[in-house]
């Protein structure tokens, strides 16, 4: 009875870490889809205004909505690929013991004064 349960534990972890990779590939695509649509709106935008190509790619409108939406995607990669790592089980553990050894090597200082 227990195995099943651990296997169906296993089982909804791992769904649900398909539907978050799913869900980061999904927003991948909505940023690099919308962000070139916008781009292309405010470059043709600004030279129909009279502004030169090199003048209009490089004016920060044009890549300020890769920039600060790039700043939430690299935060949602973070939490879907990278941020459990450094925030882990195994990462508590070892600051834990890290913390441990410190405050015991300061306590025999204190107590070899």
């Amino acid at each position: 009875m227990e195995k099943r349960y651990l296997e169906e534990e296993r089982y909804l972890k791992a769904k649900k870490r398909v539907k978050d990779i799913k869900g980061f590939y999904g927003h991948l695509t909505a940023y690099v889809g919308v962000n070139i649509f916008l781009t292309a709106i405010i470059v043709f935008g600004m030279m129909n205004d009279g502004r030169s190509f090199i003048n209009s790619i490089t004016h920060f409108g044009a890549y300020s909505t890769w920039l600060f939406w790039g700043i939430g995607i690299f935060f949602h990669w973070l939490g879907v690929f990278g941020f459990g790592n450094v925030v882990s089980k195994e990462w508590e553990e070892r600051k834990i013991k890290e913390l441990m050894e410190k405050e015991d090597k300061r306590d025999r200082r204190m107590i070899n004064k």
